[in-house]
């Protein structure tokens, strides 16, 4: 009976810090996705911003140096070119970098896992709570001491009619 008390607590334990562990993990992933769409959200502000100033400086200068609308279309485009391959350029090291930050965080995940499953191990143990590996050894060296009892007492039990 007292087996049976000790290992649902093991088990209530076992299952609090897990929780707790994947709270803590799953805020972090929040937080670093959060801080993701806040740069890339800053970032799509940032360049509206310049080519909307960029926009101004071309109408000034088309305004002052008389130039004449299809000049100015010619320069846009070209200007839009360069953008869009910067744009791409911007895009491949954000994949790239995204791609490291998610690495970093499955083997982080791994390493928080491993901390957890310790910290698990040593609070059961300052506990004395046995774990599930004991226990099941535990049960197996009872059933065969049993059976050698078992066995002692038909012996006993064969000399004595014997």
């Amino acid at each position: 009976m007292k087996r049976k008390v000790m290992q649902k607590k093991a088990r209530r334990a076992r299952a609090a810090v897990r929780e707790t562990a994947q709270r803590q993990t799953g805020r972090a992933a929040d937080a670093a996705g959060e801080v993701l769409r806040d740069t890339w959200h800053s970032t799509l502000a940032a360049l509206t911003t310049a080519e909307q100033v960029v926009q101004k400086q071309v109408r000034e200068l088309l305004k002052r140096n008389r130039i004449q609308a299809r000049d100015a279309t010619g320069v846009l485009r070209e200007l839009g070119a360069r953008a869009d391959v910067e744009r791409r350029k911007a895009m491949k090291d954000l994949d790239a970098r995204l791609g490291t930050l998610q690495s970093r965080m499955r083997k982080e995940r791994k390493v928080v896992g491993r901390a957890v499953s310790e910290a698990v191990t040593g609070a059961l143990a300052s506990l004395n709570v046995p774990s599930r590996h004991e226990v099941t050894d535990l049960t197996k060296k009872v059933d065969q001491l049993g059976a050698k009892i078992d066995a002692f007492r038909a012996r006993a039990a064969r000399r004595a009619r014997g």
